[in-house]
């Protein structure tokens, strides 16, 4: 993609809200805050406009973006709603919950968004500025992570800056994001699954429900992903990285949890802790920015301390693991 826009900066406010709906309108991309991470949006109706997203991100087209909404009866008018999602819903949106639903049948949003499929991803965000953004354009909105196609999410929006100026039209800078990962995202199937773990712990998913929530086939990100985060790398630093350190090999740079006692750690290029104390939330709010920091220290592997499997650790782990996975 030839890089030759003037990105704007705008600090969000009712300026930058007024243009970032007229971008939107005129087929531009707008990157905004959402209180998971950074989104690039595009108008979900307009199959150009997301054509120009996924250019600009180096997204594969085969990828399904998340349609964000400014509310429950938007929602509606997308998608076909079942028992288990309406209770899902009113549990837990607005935030960071991803609902995966057979499309409705005067569906507006266009189908390169989908990839062809016959599901859409909802979603309706909690933070502030893209609320207003979302009700001032008055339409969907697709916006996956505001970054280059496989890269760290941005959890600032000096984060966009780097991966994206010159290839988008707007960035609204709200300041650093509050969850620090990405959506959960939820399969609303006969029996609902877990397709992407993320800013709400699974256990409080299945309170909700009543049951344990079904994974996904695991040949589905393979060849066709359901929903956005599901390819085998992503998230991915380019550094190496080297998951469950137990010590630390010269050179290294170590991305800590809790205690950074590693035998080797005073040899390390870096050492950026994701909690001293051990907390999940802050370590989730804390890890794309810790990875973006440590893939400037210039070490050509980064070393991470095991995180609890539990809670949000569940969706720490999961992008860790795809970070760490072989680049196609």
């Amino acid at each position: 993609m030839t890089v030759d826009l003037t990105t704007q900066i705008r600090p969000a406010g009712e300026t930058a809200t007024a243009a970032a709906a007229r971008t939107l309108r005129d087929g531009g991309l707008v990157a905004f805050p959402t209180e998971t991470v950074y989104g690039l949006g595009a108008d979900a109706a307009n199959a150009e406009a997301i054509t120009r997203l996924y250019q600009a991100k180096g997204r594969p087209a085969f990828n399904p973006l998340i349609v964000h909404v400014g509310d429950l009866a938007a929602a509606k008018r997308t998608a076909r709603f079942n028992a288990t999602a309406l209770a899902l819903a009113d549990a837990f949106w607005p935030g960071p919950l991803t609902l995966v639903l057979p499309k409705g049948t005067r569906c507006p949003v266009a189908d390169l968004a989908t990839a062809g499929l016959d599901t859409v991803a909802l979603r309706v965000p909690a933070h502030p500025v893209a609320r207003a953004i979302l009700r001032d354009f008055g339409g969907a909105v697709v916006a996956p992570s505001a970054n280059l196609s496989g890269h760290v999410s941005p959890t600032t929006a000096a984060h966009v800056q780097s991966d994206l100026a010159g290839r988008i039209d707007l960035i609204v800078d709200g300041g650093p994001v509050e969850v620090g990962i990405e959506s959960t995202i939820i399969g609303c199937f006969d029996r609902p699954a877990l397709l992407r773990p993320g800013g709400i712990p699974r256990a409080d998913i299945e309170r909700v429900l009543g049951h344990t929530l079904a994974s996904p086939d695991p040949g589905a990100a393979a060849g066709r992903p359901l929903a956005s985060g599901m390819l085998d790398s992503h998230y991915a630093p380019r550094a190496r990285m080297r998951l469950n350190a137990a010590n630390l090999t010269r050179g290294e740079a170590l991305l800590a949890f809790g205690r950074a006692d590693l035998s080797g750690v005073d040899t390390a290029a870096a050492v950026i802790n994701l909690s001293e104390r051990g907390d999940l939330k802050e370590a989730a709010a804390n890890l794309f920015g810790c990875l973006r920091a440590l893939d400037t220290s210039g070490a050509r592997t980064i070393a991470v301390m095991p995180v609890p499997d539990e809670g949000l650790g569940e969706a720490i782990n999961d992008r860790l693991r795809r970070a760490a996975a072989p680049k196609g």
